[in-house]
């Protein structure tokens, strides 16, 4: 079987061939630490991280960068509304950020560079662009530096527009620039600003544009050629447009792919910092376990819009619980990766028919229990067991917080017991006795009671 992934480069499902064979280097655009991370904010991280999973899985060597973005214009202005150092900001949004992926199952990359300290190969970068023509100093005395994009006749080449459709670029005052197209790749130190923010260069004490950050970045770590750049939807223009830019401009080969994961949206619109705390990763992990939560994003296709709701989130919860009840009676079952699941994921990774799979096998699985042939729902049991693996979905990897304390412990089964008493209610008692049989078998007892259900861990005290 030959991965095919979707281009956004050339809009075509293609052919994945790596540069080196067996070796697959991605980078993939990180986070701008200005504020608590959201639910939107990890979909990115949630759904590369199952590509790395799933190339791994095909027997490849993934390096795999995400940067930091920890100095930029909106960390300077929130920095200062609240008072504090725009470092101090940044370094505990950062923390937020490496807490949320951790509790959905993300790996850790290969390195995570910070911006900040990158300074020097950005300088060196922007001095070459200088050198060949296709940046300048502004004349207005800024010290800001531009990218001349009418120097590079392929600008706009990855998002397929051309220079006199382009909005202007909002990253810098327009008095500086030869046209407004043109992007900022430093911006020279401007009154007000803190002393920690400035660095010295060439042209005048500053820091960095933003999109030099990643050109600089991906090109000190992967090289001048290297494998997949990925990121959300919303950053291919001008983020992306511009990166790559640059980064030919310089004579680096740069990406060979461009994947971009879509929105979680809300209300049709993208989510946003506006919509208060209700969708910051740890409001919604009080609801929700990390593992169910993750299952909700990888259930849907990486280039699929998600229309979040409470309810949808709810009703995944229920599904991935069910899975879960299943693999539990077998938890020392291992087994080899169905093919169906490996087209399913050759396919773009088609994480949907993936999941299908999966359920498809946990039906079969359960009607083998009832049947009482134990053994080949065990078989099935590891099949399921190596799909959630590669999907960072396997309960085990979640055991810290999934049961490694009482409130976790306690949170999860109030999805259990609300399944079967859905169940009850519409008397399904199939489905109840069942919930109630599999998590017999897992080591958990349900009992009815006048004032409800009670549960309680078999020779528990």
């Amino acid at each position: 079987m030959t991965l095919r992934i979707h281009d956004s480069a050339t809009q075509t499902v293609r052919d994945f061939a790596p540069l080196q064979q067996g070796k697959v280097g991605i980078y993939v655009c990180g986070l701008t630490v200005q504020s608590e991370p959201h639910v939107g904010h990890v979909r990115s991280a949630v759904n590369f991280d199952v590509l790395r999973r799933w190339l791994s899985a095909r027997g490849n060597e993934v390096t795999f960068i995400r940067n930091i973005t920890d100095i930029d214009d909106k960390i300077l202005v929130k920095s200062a509304e609240q008072g504090r150092p725009w470092y101090n900001l940044a370094y505990d949004m950062a923390r937020e950020l490496t807490r949320a992926y951790a509790d959905l199952n993300v790996l850790p990359p290969t390195y995570e560079p910070a911006a900040t300290g990158h300074i020097p190969e950005m300088i060196e970068l922007i001095a070459e662009l200088v050198d060949k023509g296709h940046a300048y100093v502004a004349a207005d005395g800024s010290g800001d530096v531009y990218f001349d994009v009418r120097s590079w006749p392929s600008y706009g080449e990855l998002t397929h527009q051309a220079i006199d459709d382009m909005e202007a670029a909002e990253d810098a005052d327009p008095r500086g620039k030869r046209d407004p197209r043109d992007f900022a790749l430093w911006k020279g130190a401007k009154e007000g600003e803190p002393d920690t923010a400035k660095w010295p260069a060439p042209w005048g004490r500053g820091r960095p544009g933003w999109h030099i950050e990643c050109s600089a970045m991906a090109g000190k770590y992967l090289g001048a050629a290297f494998d997949i750049h990925g990121g959300g939807v919303d950053l291919r223009f001008p983020h992306h447009e511009n990166e790559q830019a640059q980064s030919r401009a310089s004579g680096r080969p740069f990406a060979s792919y461009w994947m971009h994961n879509a929105w979680i949206t809300t209300a049709g619109e993208k989510m946003s910092k506006s919509l208060g705390n209700s969708l910051i990763v740890p409001e919604v992990l009080n609801r929700v376990r990390g593992v169910e939560l993750r299952y909700y994003m990888v259930a849907a296709h990486y280039r699929s819009h998600v229309e979040f709701s409470f309810e949808a989130l709810d009703e995944a919860a229920a599904a991935f619980q069910r899975i879960e009840r299943f693999i539990a009676r077998f938890p020392d079952a291992t087994g080899e990766l169905p093919e169906k699941f490996a087209a399913a994921m050759d396919d773009d990774l088609g994480t949907p028919a993936a999941v299908a799979v999966i359920h498809d096998l946990v039906r079969e699985g359960n009607t083998k229990v009832s049947s009482g042939d134990e053994d080949a729902a065990a078989a099935i049991a590891g099949q399921v067991r190596a799909m959630l693996g590669v999907l960072g979905l396997d309960p085990a990897d979640f055991a810290d917080t999934a049961t490694g304390n009482d409130d976790a412990l306690n949170a999860a089964m109030q999805h259990v017991l609300k399944a079967r008493a859905d169940a009850r209610a519409e008397k399904n008692w199939a489905e109840a006795d069942q919930i109630r049989d599999e998590m017999a078998a897992a080591g958990v007892s349900i009992e009815d009671t006048p004032d409800g259900q009670r549960w309680s861990i078999e020779g528990g005290a």
